[in-house]
Protein backbone atom coordinates (compact mmCIF):
# COMPACT_ATOMS: atom_id res chain seq x y z
CA UNK A 1 0.00 0.00 0.00
CA UNK A 2 1.44 3.68 -1.02
CA UNK A 3 1.87 5.41 2.40
CA UNK A 4 0.13 8.68 2.04
CA UNK A 5 2.36 12.00 1.93
CA UNK A 6 2.22 13.67 5.19
CA UNK A 7 1.97 16.98 5.75
CA UNK A 8 5.30 17.13 8.44
CA UNK A 9 8.25 15.46 7.81
CA UNK A 10 8.59 14.54 11.58
CA UNK A 11 5.38 12.73 11.39
CA UNK A 12 6.33 10.27 8.77
CA UNK A 13 7.15 7.19 11.54
CA UNK A 14 3.16 8.20 12.16
CA UNK A 15 2.30 7.89 8.95
CA UNK A 16 3.84 4.77 8.23
CA UNK A 17 2.34 3.13 11.03
CA UNK A 18 -1.01 4.33 10.31
CA UNK A 19 -0.37 3.19 6.43
CA UNK A 20 0.31 -0.37 7.85
CA UNK A 21 -2.74 -0.26 10.33
CA UNK A 22 -5.09 1.01 7.02
CA UNK A 23 -3.58 -2.39 5.42
CA UNK A 24 -4.79 -4.64 7.88
CA UNK A 25 -8.13 -3.37 8.32
CA UNK A 26 -8.73 -4.27 4.86
CA UNK A 27 -11.38 -6.79 4.51
CA UNK A 28 -8.91 -8.97 2.14
CA UNK A 29 -6.37 -9.03 4.40
CA UNK A 30 -8.07 -10.40 7.10
CA UNK A 31 -7.05 -13.74 8.97
CA UNK A 32 -7.23 -15.72 12.15
CA UNK A 33 -5.02 -13.89 14.90
CA UNK A 34 -5.01 -10.38 13.28
CA UNK A 35 -6.98 -9.18 15.99
CA UNK A 36 -4.32 -9.28 18.00
CA UNK A 37 -1.59 -7.84 15.40
CA UNK A 38 -4.39 -4.83 14.76
CA UNK A 39 -4.32 -3.98 18.44
CA UNK A 40 -0.34 -4.43 18.79
CA UNK A 41 -0.02 -1.64 16.09
CA UNK A 42 -2.41 1.02 17.46
CA UNK A 43 -0.74 0.30 20.86
CA UNK A 44 2.20 1.65 19.16
CA UNK A 45 0.74 4.06 16.68
CA UNK A 46 -0.18 5.36 19.91
CA UNK A 47 3.30 5.44 22.18
CA UNK A 48 4.97 6.82 18.54
CA UNK A 49 2.79 9.40 18.77
CA UNK A 50 3.20 10.66 22.40
CA UNK A 51 6.69 10.41 21.64
CA UNK A 52 6.89 12.61 18.22
CA UNK A 53 4.40 15.06 19.98
CA UNK A 54 6.51 15.08 23.39
CA UNK A 55 9.58 16.15 21.90
CA UNK A 56 8.71 18.44 19.08
CA UNK A 57 10.81 21.69 18.99
CA UNK A 58 9.75 25.23 19.00
CA UNK A 59 9.87 25.30 15.49
CA UNK A 60 8.25 21.92 14.64
CA UNK A 61 5.66 23.16 16.93
CA UNK A 62 5.18 26.44 14.42
CA UNK A 63 4.57 23.79 12.15
CA UNK A 64 1.71 22.10 13.77
CA UNK A 65 0.36 25.70 14.18
CA UNK A 66 -0.03 25.89 10.59
CA UNK A 67 -1.51 22.21 9.39
CA UNK A 68 -3.54 22.60 7.20
CA UNK A 69 -5.72 20.22 8.44
CA UNK A 70 -5.70 22.31 11.81
CA UNK A 71 -9.35 23.79 13.30
CA UNK A 72 -9.62 27.09 12.77
CA UNK A 73 -12.23 29.79 14.42
CA UNK A 74 -15.33 28.58 11.70
CA UNK A 75 -14.90 24.99 13.27
CA UNK A 76 -14.49 26.19 16.98
CA UNK A 77 -18.01 27.75 16.25
CA UNK A 78 -19.43 25.13 14.55
CA UNK A 79 -18.78 23.03 17.61
CA UNK A 80 -18.47 24.54 20.45
CA UNK A 81 -21.34 27.17 20.11
CA UNK A 82 -25.31 26.77 19.36
CA UNK A 83 -26.93 29.39 16.77
CA UNK A 84 -24.34 31.29 15.71
CA UNK A 85 -25.13 34.54 13.68
CA UNK A 86 -22.59 36.49 11.82
CA UNK A 87 -22.62 40.35 11.77
CA UNK A 88 -20.67 42.42 9.25
CA UNK A 89 -18.64 45.60 8.42
CA UNK A 90 -17.11 48.27 10.19
CA UNK A 91 -19.39 51.07 8.42
CA UNK A 92 -16.48 52.86 7.59
CA UNK A 93 -14.86 50.64 4.82
CA UNK A 94 -16.02 46.92 4.51
CA UNK A 95 -16.36 44.07 5.89
CA UNK A 96 -12.60 41.94 6.14
CA UNK A 97 -12.91 38.25 5.79
CA UNK A 98 -10.22 37.71 7.94
CA UNK A 99 -12.15 38.58 11.11
CA UNK A 100 -14.84 36.89 12.04
CA UNK A 101 -17.77 38.74 14.48
CA UNK A 102 -21.51 37.27 15.39
CA UNK A 103 -23.84 35.80 18.76
CA UNK A 104 -23.78 32.73 19.84
CA UNK A 105 -24.90 30.53 22.94
CA UNK A 106 -22.61 28.76 24.62
CA UNK A 107 -24.07 26.58 27.21
CA UNK A 108 -27.33 28.68 27.40
CA UNK A 109 -25.63 31.75 28.02
CA UNK A 110 -25.43 34.80 24.92
CA UNK A 111 -21.69 35.58 24.10
CA UNK A 112 -20.01 37.70 21.42
CA UNK A 113 -17.38 35.56 19.07
CA UNK A 114 -15.00 37.48 17.55
CA UNK A 115 -12.10 35.26 15.34
CA UNK A 116 -9.52 35.10 13.03
CA UNK A 117 -10.43 33.35 9.81
CA UNK A 118 -7.70 31.74 7.38
CA UNK A 119 -9.84 29.91 5.01
CA UNK A 120 -9.28 26.30 3.98
CA UNK A 121 -9.34 26.42 0.33
CA UNK A 122 -7.05 28.60 -1.66
CA UNK A 123 -10.38 30.77 -2.55
CA UNK A 124 -11.20 31.07 0.68
CA UNK A 125 -7.34 31.75 1.66
CA UNK A 126 -6.66 34.87 -0.77
CA UNK A 127 -10.39 36.02 0.47
CA UNK A 128 -9.80 36.06 3.56
CA UNK A 129 -5.58 36.89 3.68
CA UNK A 130 -4.25 34.23 4.84
CA UNK A 131 -5.78 35.08 8.28
CA UNK A 132 -3.97 38.44 8.09
CA UNK A 133 -6.32 40.79 8.98
CA UNK A 134 -6.93 44.72 7.69
CA UNK A 135 -8.02 47.89 10.24
CA UNK A 136 -11.57 47.19 8.97
CA UNK A 137 -11.89 44.09 9.85
CA UNK A 138 -10.49 45.22 14.02
CA UNK A 139 -12.95 48.08 13.64
CA UNK A 140 -15.75 45.57 13.08
CA UNK A 141 -13.78 43.64 16.02
CA UNK A 142 -14.27 46.51 18.00
CA UNK A 143 -17.72 47.88 17.02
CA UNK A 144 -19.44 44.39 17.95
CA UNK A 145 -17.05 44.29 21.10
CA UNK A 146 -18.73 47.64 22.28
CA UNK A 147 -22.31 46.23 21.32
CA UNK A 148 -21.85 43.22 23.08
CA UNK A 149 -21.08 45.53 26.55
CA UNK A 150 -23.82 47.63 26.10
CA UNK A 151 -26.04 44.65 25.93
CA UNK A 152 -23.93 42.84 28.84
CA UNK A 153 -22.54 39.89 26.93
CA UNK A 154 -19.16 38.22 27.43
CA UNK A 155 -16.81 38.40 24.74
CA UNK A 156 -15.13 35.46 23.50
CA UNK A 157 -11.62 35.60 20.91
CA UNK A 158 -10.21 33.11 18.91
CA UNK A 159 -6.60 34.34 17.67
CA UNK A 160 -4.87 32.52 14.52
CA UNK A 161 -3.48 34.72 12.70
CA UNK A 162 0.60 35.08 11.17
CA UNK A 163 -0.16 38.92 11.64
CA UNK A 164 -1.74 42.04 10.43
CA UNK A 165 -1.76 42.55 6.83
CA UNK A 166 1.34 44.76 6.19
CA UNK A 167 -0.01 46.24 2.80
CA UNK A 168 0.19 49.73 2.02
CA UNK A 169 -3.63 50.09 1.45
CA UNK A 170 -4.10 48.35 5.12
CA UNK A 171 -0.99 51.35 6.37
CA UNK A 172 -3.02 54.28 4.40
CA UNK A 173 -6.16 53.10 6.22
CA UNK A 174 -4.58 53.25 9.63
CA UNK A 175 -4.03 49.65 10.69
CA UNK A 176 -1.31 50.39 13.58
CA UNK A 177 -3.91 53.06 14.78
CA UNK A 178 -6.89 50.27 14.41
CA UNK A 179 -4.90 47.86 16.90
CA UNK A 180 -3.69 50.57 19.13
CA UNK A 181 -7.53 51.49 19.41
CA UNK A 182 -8.64 47.77 20.08
CA UNK A 183 -6.02 47.08 22.44
CA UNK A 184 -7.08 50.23 24.59
CA UNK A 185 -10.80 49.84 24.73
CA UNK A 186 -10.46 46.07 24.91
CA UNK A 187 -8.95 47.25 28.40
CA UNK A 188 -11.72 49.16 29.62
CA UNK A 189 -14.79 46.85 28.25
CA UNK A 190 -16.96 46.55 31.13
CA UNK A 191 -17.87 42.88 30.43
CA UNK A 192 -15.76 39.35 31.00
CA UNK A 193 -13.23 38.76 28.05
CA UNK A 194 -11.67 35.25 27.80
CA UNK A 195 -9.27 34.86 24.60
CA UNK A 196 -8.07 31.43 23.37
CA UNK A 197 -4.86 31.27 20.67
CA UNK A 198 -6.26 28.41 18.72
CA UNK A 199 -3.36 28.11 16.30
CA UNK A 200 -0.78 31.02 15.17
CA UNK A 201 -0.23 34.05 17.81
CA UNK A 202 1.72 36.80 15.60
CA UNK A 203 2.32 40.28 16.51
CA UNK A 204 0.06 42.74 17.07
CA UNK A 205 -2.15 41.47 14.93
CA UNK A 206 -2.94 38.99 17.76
CA UNK A 207 -2.91 41.59 20.48
CA UNK A 208 -5.31 43.40 18.12
CA UNK A 209 -8.29 41.15 19.95
CA UNK A 210 -5.62 39.56 22.60
CA UNK A 211 -6.65 42.02 25.50
CA UNK A 212 -8.77 39.78 28.25
CA UNK A 213 -9.45 38.40 31.64
CA UNK A 214 -8.80 34.96 30.71
CA UNK A 215 -6.04 34.09 27.90
CA UNK A 216 -5.22 30.63 27.00
CA UNK A 217 -3.63 28.93 24.41
CA UNK A 218 -4.02 25.87 22.57
CA UNK A 219 -0.57 23.29 23.65
CA UNK A 220 0.80 23.44 19.82
CA UNK A 221 0.03 27.09 19.17
CA UNK A 222 2.44 29.83 19.75
CA UNK A 223 2.34 33.77 20.44
CA UNK A 224 4.86 36.37 19.84
CA UNK A 225 6.09 39.86 19.07
CA UNK A 226 6.94 38.78 15.54
CA UNK A 227 6.89 34.82 13.33
CA UNK A 228 10.10 33.22 13.26
CA UNK A 229 10.09 34.16 9.52
CA UNK A 230 10.01 37.64 10.77
CA UNK A 231 12.57 37.66 13.38
CA UNK A 232 15.39 35.50 10.76
CA UNK A 233 15.40 38.21 8.31
CA UNK A 234 15.78 40.84 10.57
CA UNK A 235 18.73 39.60 12.65
CA UNK A 236 20.06 37.02 9.92
CA UNK A 237 19.03 38.51 6.64
CA UNK A 238 17.23 34.79 6.02
CA UNK A 239 14.88 32.98 6.26
CA UNK A 240 16.98 30.00 6.53
CA UNK A 241 17.48 30.84 10.41
CA UNK A 242 13.81 30.54 10.99
CA UNK A 243 13.99 27.64 13.20
CA UNK A 244 16.94 29.10 14.95
CA UNK A 245 14.80 32.19 15.37
CA UNK A 246 12.00 29.88 16.76
CA UNK A 247 14.35 28.39 19.62
CA UNK A 248 15.57 32.05 20.64
CA UNK A 249 11.89 33.41 20.94
CA UNK A 250 10.56 31.68 23.52
CA UNK A 251 7.13 31.47 22.05
CA UNK A 252 5.60 28.10 22.95
CA UNK A 253 3.37 27.22 25.22
CA UNK A 254 5.13 26.41 28.16
CA UNK A 255 7.52 28.98 28.18
CA UNK A 256 4.04 31.86 28.29
CA UNK A 257 2.74 29.96 31.01
CA UNK A 258 6.25 30.14 32.67
CA UNK A 259 6.33 33.64 32.11
CA UNK A 260 3.09 34.66 33.38
CA UNK A 261 1.67 35.51 29.57
CA UNK A 262 -1.38 33.10 29.30
CA UNK A 263 -3.04 31.71 32.50
CA UNK A 264 -4.00 27.98 30.96
CA UNK A 265 -2.52 25.96 28.06
CA UNK A 266 -5.14 23.41 27.05
CA UNK A 267 -4.12 20.25 26.14
CA UNK A 268 -4.43 19.09 22.26
CA UNK A 269 -5.22 15.70 21.83
CA UNK A 270 -2.48 13.03 20.81
CA UNK A 271 -1.11 13.80 17.58
CA UNK A 272 -2.90 17.48 17.47
CA UNK A 273 -5.76 18.88 17.24
CA UNK A 274 -5.97 18.32 13.81
CA UNK A 275 -6.26 14.72 14.20
CA UNK A 276 -8.96 14.63 16.63
CA UNK A 277 -11.15 18.52 16.39
CA UNK A 278 -14.07 17.35 18.46
CA UNK A 279 -12.15 16.28 21.08
CA UNK A 280 -10.69 19.19 21.16
CA UNK A 281 -13.66 21.46 20.32
CA UNK A 282 -15.04 19.61 23.70
CA UNK A 283 -12.16 20.45 25.64
CA UNK A 284 -11.98 24.06 24.68
CA UNK A 285 -16.04 24.16 25.70
CA UNK A 286 -15.47 22.63 28.85
CA UNK A 287 -12.53 25.79 29.32
CA UNK A 288 -14.57 28.80 28.30
CA UNK A 289 -17.77 27.32 29.87
CA UNK A 290 -15.52 27.25 33.59
CA UNK A 291 -14.11 30.82 32.98
CA UNK A 292 -17.61 32.41 32.64
CA UNK A 293 -18.75 31.09 35.38
CA UNK A 294 -15.76 32.03 37.14
CA UNK A 295 -15.67 35.66 35.65
CA UNK A 296 -19.59 36.34 35.78
CA UNK A 297 -20.18 37.16 39.73
CA UNK A 298 -17.24 39.69 39.42
CA UNK A 299 -18.31 43.28 39.15
CA UNK A 300 -17.72 45.67 36.87
CA UNK A 301 -14.87 47.65 39.08
CA UNK A 302 -13.23 44.53 39.65
CA UNK A 303 -13.45 43.07 36.53
CA UNK A 304 -11.65 46.45 35.32
CA UNK A 305 -8.67 46.23 38.08
CA UNK A 306 -8.12 42.54 37.88
CA UNK A 307 -7.51 42.95 33.82
CA UNK A 308 -5.28 46.02 34.40
CA UNK A 309 -3.08 44.52 37.04
CA UNK A 310 -3.18 41.34 34.89
CA UNK A 311 -1.40 43.38 31.50
CA UNK A 312 1.01 45.69 34.44
CA UNK A 313 2.64 42.97 35.58
CA UNK A 314 3.68 41.33 32.73
CA UNK A 315 7.67 41.26 31.95
CA UNK A 316 10.68 41.42 34.32
CA UNK A 317 13.00 44.25 34.53
CA UNK A 318 15.93 45.17 37.24
CA UNK A 319 16.23 48.32 39.93
CA UNK A 320 20.12 49.51 39.96
CA UNK A 321 21.69 52.63 41.38
CA UNK A 322 23.47 55.02 39.38
CA UNK A 323 27.12 53.96 39.55
CA UNK A 324 27.13 50.41 41.15
CA UNK A 325 29.12 47.47 40.60
CA UNK A 326 25.62 46.05 38.99
CA UNK A 327 24.46 48.77 36.88
CA UNK A 328 24.44 47.71 33.34
CA UNK A 329 26.73 48.86 30.81
CA UNK A 330 26.15 50.40 27.53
Amino acid sequence: MEIPTPGLAFEQPIYELEARLQELLRPENQRPGIDEEIRQLRRELAETMKQVYDRLSPWETVQVARHKDRPHSTDYIGLVFDEFVELHGDRKFGDDRAVLCGFAKLDQRKVLVVGHEKGRTYKERTACYFGCAHPEGYRKALLKMRLAAKFGLPIICFIDTPGAYPGIGAEERGQAWAIAENMYEMSRLRTPIICVIIGEGGSGGALGIGVGDRVAMLQHAWYSVISPEGCAGILWKSHEYAAHAAGALRFTAPDLLEFGIVDSVLQEPLGGAHRDPHQMAARLKIYLVKMLRELAPLDHAMLLARRYDKFRRMGVFLETTAGSADAPRG
